[in-house]
């Protein structure tokens, strides 16, 4: 760690000094090759010089989010601006200058490192590097019109549940603007945007979606949320309607726009039009099937969902929506067959690189106000080298092992939003309910045990007959032979028809504008082929075909001339195996981790209980901060908001937690608490500030007052707000979410 006073630092700017100079910009380069998608943040690397120093020239580095990359002009107005941080030392010039800088953008959709380099005095150089290290000139715009929108993209899909951005642990030594702070920039970025769609699939996709499609992309994703968290879904919808005129699955991203902007006309109509012209896009189908259910139409929506999964079996999404409409009709023995067939992906981490450990680190850190003296100007104080948490009692970190072992810790992606489907179940019908319903769908442990001891006794009973009968079963051998065979091939033809899908038919299930079916004629319905029936499965035969249960089928000799098996009905012994399925490992390790939370939950409810009965030993009640931060998600998980917000509470009474300002704002803007919701933005913004957080939008804090603004209006937020009397550095930190509210026109920016 360096000290604030070293004059070898950027004021305000996190800083990574290297061992060797330009030991980052050739770690970066080895990393090419494994970035798959956005690609990491920027890198910006400087070299300093100081002529009054025994070591002339020292290499230092940090991120970068949100800078304009649409030229290498850009770039190189960053880094001359770096210049301005070498402040004066005491009063005098500082002897360290910057001697060259290279800023790094990687081009998401090329596949190659754009790089701007500038040599104070001197001049400018761009370049590409390529995947092996080559070295390219940039002769063309198209480019730089590539490298801006990645980098937009980067900054606007950023994780927003941290502070900075990041869920989980934060990237030190991030550096994040505002990618489009003017109209200007906006209007800039869309055209750019535009051009670029129909590549948007090559950046990939969310981790839940297998195969990324026009709707469903980065791309795609990015502008859809830019729109949608300062609730201008309406301009979304005027960014996408051009696009949807060339291809109509851009429908479904387009039909969205408009249900949250509650155009519900538009929508239909849209949904209308590019199912007739794709029938079997499920993305139009998700979205027709969620607008459904908005309206408790859930036997349409089961409907829809039904034939989501018929177009896309491989994909999560469409089984994801399915167990919803399950949860949501109450079938939940339905919702856990079609949970448990959901295709699970690996989830992949955000591209990111290992850099060479840093000799020393400079993170800036305004001093806290509070520990000022009365005459002192927080603008000339000092400026720390650290983070926030380091403020915090060490004590206050500690988490009981057991904690820190959750298995829940683990889940990501898929994982984690099945996991969410079986708390949701769980919430509705109690642990167990679900227990029942569990035992009733898929095979038990014990259940199978004692299946397999009568089926083994069964056989040992029929081969002793077989012997007994002598030369009568002699002859049989052959015969039986040719059928065991036959069955055999019978009952692998229907194993692989399950994997065949069937689009379900509505026409027999529900007439048009959702009127009762007609009855029809058995002589009407057309005859199929006995090869063609293996082949048209209906989704509900499919998830009730499992575990043998085809086996069970194609040992149904019903056919004249068919000598019997021998050997005798093998499955009698069924006990409903015939209806039940294996239930997939994952989802049974999820059965585990769901009980090692509801215990986890349970104990902490009954030590509560047990403290506010006892409140003179408040020792049997004490727990770390770190620890009620925990039980904090875990409460939240489960679906207890209460008890969360009581947790999150405890925690920030004994230590500072970015993370549980952040649920609680969560929590009050989506009550529309207006004065507790802006004492968090209070107190995160003055936080923010002492760490050079200059960003507005996107994140959290915007995306919370956007809403609360949506709910009440502008001025009756700004008036609560004047009402709170808040120091005036904290009121001008706040009123700046309000300028870019009435700037771009967010809804409740008029009244």
């Amino acid at each position: 760690m360096v000290v604030a006073a070293d004059p070898s630092v950027l004021r305000g700017v996190p800083e990574f000094f290297e061992n060797e100079v330009a030991e980052s910009l050739a770690a970066r380069t080895e990393s090419l090759a494994t970035f798959r998608e956005l690609g990491p943040p920027d890198l910006c690397h400087i070299i300093k010089t100081n002529p009054k120093t025994q070591v002339k020239d020292i290499g230092s580095y940090h991120y970068v989010l949100g800078t304009d990359a649409s030229s290498s002009a850009t770039l190189a107005a960053y880094l001359n601006s770096l210049t301005y941080s070498m402040g004066s030392v005491g009063g005098k010039p500082n002897t360290w200058k910057i001697r060259s800088g290279t800023y790094c953008c990687y081009n998401a959709f090329s596949r190659v490192d754009v790089r701007v380099e500038v040599r104070i005095p001197g001049g400018v150089d761009a370049y590409a590097i390529d995947v092996r290290g080559d070295r390219h000139s940039i002769d063309n715009a198209a480019m730089w019109q590539e490298t801006h929108v990645s980098a937009v993209l980067r900054a606007i899909l950023d994780d927003n549940d941290e502070a900075d951005g990041n869920d989980g642990e934060p990237i030190l030594g991030l550096r994040k603007f505002d990618a489009l702070p003017t109209l200007a920039a906006e209007k800039r970025f869309l055209e750019a945007a535009s051009g670029e769609f129909w590549k948007g699939w090559q950046l990939g996709t969310d981790p839940e979606v297998q195969n990324a499609t026009f709707w469903s992309n980065h791309l795609t994703n990015g502008v859809s949320d830019y729109f949608k968290e300062a609730g201008r879904t309406g301009e979304g919808a005027k960014f996408f309607q051009p696009l949807y005129e060339k291809d109509a699955e851009v429908g479904a991203v387009l039909a969205r726009s408009y249900l949250d902007t509650d155009e519900e006309i538009h929508a239909v109509e849209v949904l209308h039009k590019a199912l007739k012209r794709h029938p079997t896009s499920h993305g139009l189908l998700l979205v027709q099937t969620d607008f459904l259910r908005k309206k408790k139409k859930l036997d349409m929506a089961l409907k829809l969902a039904k034939l989501g999964v018929t177009y896309a079996p491989t994909e999560f999404a469409p089984w994801h929506k399915l167990t919803e409409v399950y949860i949501d009709m109450g079938d939940f023995q339905s919702a856990l067959l079609s949970l448990n067939a959901c295709p699970m992906f690996s989830y992949c981490e955000k591209d990111a690189h290992r850099m060479p450990a840093p000799a020393r680190t400079h993170l800036p850190l305004k001093p806290d106000p509070s520990t000022l003296k009365a005459n002192e100007d927080p603008k000339n104080a000092p400026v720390g080298n650290g983070t926030i948490y380091d403020e915090n009692d060490p004590r206050e970190d500690e988490i009981h092992p057991e904690l820190k072992r959750l298995s829940y810790l683990s889940l990501r992606g898929t994982f984690s939003k099945a996991y969410s489907l079986l708390v949701r179940i769980a919430s509705n019908v109690g642990w167990d309910e679900l227990l029942r319903h569990r035992s009733e769908v898929f095979v038990m442990e014990e259940e199978y045990r004692i299946h397999r001891a009568l089926q083994e006794e069964q056989d040992k009973t029929t081969d002793l007959e077989r012997t007994e009968g002598g030369g009568q079963a002699a002859d049989s051998p052959s015969v039986n032979h040719e059928n065991g065979t036959k069955e055999k091939d019978h009952a692998q033809d229907e194993i692989e028809s399950d994997g065949q899908m069937e689009a379900v038919d509505l026409e027999n299930e529900a007439g048009p504008e959702g009127e009762p079916a007609k009855p029809t004629e058995a002589a009407e319905k057309p005859v199929v082929p006995e090869g063609d029936k293996k082949k048209r499965l209906s989704i509900d035969e499919l998830m009730r075909k499992a575990g043998g249960d085809s086996h069970n089928e194609s040992t149904k000799n019903d056919s004249p001339g068919v000598v019997p098996n021998p050997r005798g009905p093998r499955r009698s012994v069924s006990f409903g195996f015939k209806n039940k399925r294996l239930c997939e490992k994952w989802l049974d390790n999820q059965f585990l981790i769901l009980y090692q939370d509801i215990r986890l939950y349970s104990l902490l409810k009954q030590e509560m209980a047990q403290f506010k009965n006892q409140t003179g030993n408040a020792l049997i009640y004490r727990k770390t901060g770190a620890e009620w931060e925990v039980y904090g998600d875990l409460a939240l998980r489960l679906e207890h908001p209460d008890d969360a917000k009581e947790a999150y509470k405890l925690c920030l009474s004994q230590k500072f937690s970015i993370k549980s300002w952040l649920r609680l704002l969560d929590m009050y803007a989506e009550e529309g608490n207006i004065t507790e919701t802006l004492k968090a933005v209070a107190k995160l913004v003055a936080v923010l500030d002492r760490a050079f957080v200059e960003t507005t939008y996107p994140g959290p804090i915007a995306r919370n007052l956007f809403k609360l603004i949506g709910k009440h209006g502008l001025a009756k937020v700004q008036n609560a707000l004047i009402s709170m009397n808040l120091p005036q550095q904290e009121y001008r930190l706040i009123t700046r979410y309000f300028e870019y509210a009435e700037l771009f026109s967010v809804v409740g920016s008029k009244w």
